[in-house]
């Protein structure tokens, strides 16, 4: 893998993982490294290709990141894409000036022959363009490859080097035949194979964990969720009996989650699973909180904790097991991401006590959310599981707005199991990014039958995303709101009141809190 896979610099662009998830769905591995690492380490990893992403600044600001100029001479291709393309032209030699007027959104482009990253495409297309700067003067060995009406040099190339750079994005799906040029440049360019499988990444993973904990034993917080499960199953088949699951039931769980917990890891899986049932603890560390993030932390700490006395049991394991994904990595790592107003506050079982000092196992931190679920299949998880939707780590908690007691806790459940029985029927269900119930701290006036009631008011929220970074509200049939809202009115003792959230993210977000 390592002798055929793509380097991308992260430069910050928003687009950076976009074009991690466009080269490998071309079955190429990619990874997205930082903007300074230095040629010499990218060289001894021999990629078969470079991509420079696109990002925020200019080149022309003070502390603007730069590459390594080193890396130009590894003798591997590069693909410079926007600010990329700004960067390889300043690096090699050219001239970028600011332009006469910045240039976002779709733009129409002449391609010129004679540019293999535009073979086999027509000669005029639409892109998608987001930049301030461009390139006036193009480097010494480099020729124009496409022009736009108010950008000359809207992509340049080296053939005889393989350098080539993009003004524009090819890696969104706003840019016509943006995936065709991608190709290009893997495959012809770069050489690639294109073999990269996530079955035989299981097989290279399941060795490396082998060879990571030999002997030792492994200690997994279980949360039910996609990637702590998909870790369980692939630990498992490497080490067996000595990894040892603690499932934290907190009372604010989906309804009989615990039990399809137990019913998956124990009792078909036959692992070492340990259910810890807190839920009173957690119900009276939550008494009289109401505020969001006090809530948040809250969970948080008496998670950790419940974690850290149930670990405490197994003094001979040297291992921790989590399901770090990548997008968690390349936001903890990136070095363009400045200081950022916490939003919400996010728990796992990050900052346990010092006396237990595990390594870390984190079989998942190269994959995207949808590749873990991919890894699943290939491991023969069932579907129902894979194809559940994100849970936040605090659970109902953040659900209930208000204070959460245990009678709340089941009556946003029962709403929630009436949400999701009901949504389940709809023929588009699985590209739902979520669905679920919120309670709020609201009572109104209903009537049922002939006498008054005064009770709770549930607030529907159904959104579409990719990534969970931006969402837009579901368009859900009307007969499907009218079902539940009918259910958990009739259903659910203590609702008589059913609302639908229509708002996008941003400017609201997915969960209420």
């Amino acid at each position: 893998m390592q002798r055929n896979w793509i380097a991308i610099l992260d430069f910050g662009s928003q687009y950076t993982q976009l074009i991690a998830r466009r080269v490998r769905e071309q079955q190429v591995y990619s990874e997205i490294l930082r903007f300074d690492t230095f040629a010499a380490k990218l060289g001894g990893r021999r990629p078969a290709g470079i991509i420079l992403s696109g990002g925020p600044n200019s080149v022309f600001e003070k502390g603007a990141p730069l590459c390594d100029p080193a890396l130009f001479s590894l003798g591997v291709p590069v693909l410079g894409i926007c600010y990329g393309m700004q960067l390889t032209a300043k690096t090699l030699g050219g001239v970028v000036k600011p332009g006469n007027h910045r240039e976002y959104g779709h733009t129409q482009i002449e391609a010129l022959p004679g540019n293999r990253l535009f073979a086999g495409l027509p000669s005029g297309f639409s892109v998608w363009m987001s930049h301030g700067d461009q390139v006036e003067t193009l480097p010494e060995g480099f020729t124009v490859s496409a022009r736009s009406s108010s950008c000359p040099n809207a992509a340049m190339s080296n053939e005889a080097r393989n350098w080539y750079a993009l003004q524009f994005h090819p890696e969104v799906v706003h840019t016509q035949h943006g995936d065709k040029i991608l190709r290009n440049f893997l495959f012809p360019i770069c050489g690639c194979a294109g073999d990269w499988k996530l079955s035989s990444w299981v097989d290279e993973t399941v060795g490396k964990l082998k060879e990571q904990v030999g002997n030792e034993h492994v200690v997994l917080g279980l949360s039910g969720g996609v990637d702590s499960s998909v870790v369980a199953v692939l630990l498992h088949k490497a080490i067996g009996d000595r990894l040892h699951c603690i499932f934290v039931d907190n009372g604010l769980l989906r309804y009989g989650e615990d039990k399809q917990v137990e019913l998956m890891f124990r009792t078909k899986l036959g692992m070492d699973l340990y259910v810890i049932d807190a839920k009173a603890r957690f119900y009276a560390a939550l008494k009289g909180a109401e505020e969001p993030e006090q809530k948040r932390k809250i969970i948080g700490r008496e998670f950790i904790e419940v974690f850290a006395e149930q670990a405490r049991r197994f003094k001979d394991c040297k291992f921790l097991g989590q399901g770090t994904i990548y997008p968690d990595v390349i936001e903890s790592v990136s070095p363009l991401k400045g200081p950022s107003q916490t939003i919400k506050s996010h728990h796992n079982v990050g900052g346990l006590p010092p006396d237990l000092k595990f390594e870390l196992v984190e079989p998942l931190r190269e994959l995207f959310k949808d590749e873990v679920r991919a890894v699943g299949r290939v491991l023969g998880m069932d579907a129902e599981l894979l194809d559940r939707q994100p849970f936040p780590g605090p659970g109902m908690g953040v659900r209930i707005l208000g204070e959460v007691t245990a009678e709340r806790v089941a009556l946003i459940q029962q709403a929630d199991l009436r949400v999701q029985e009901e949504m389940k029927k709809l023929p588009g269900y699985k590209s739902v990014w979520q669905s679920f119930a919120i309670l709020l701290p609201v009572k109104t006036v209903g009537v049922m039958g002939d006498q008054r009631t005064y009770e709770n008011v549930c607030v529907l929220r159904v959104v579409d995303s990719i990534d969970a970074m931006t969402a837009d509200w579901t368009r859900v049939p009307y007969d499907t709101l009218a079902r539940i809202s009918n259910r958990i009115i009739n259903e659910v003792r203590g609702i008589n009141r059913v609302v639908f959230d229509i708002s996008s993210k941003p400017p609201a977000t997915i969960e209420w809190e």
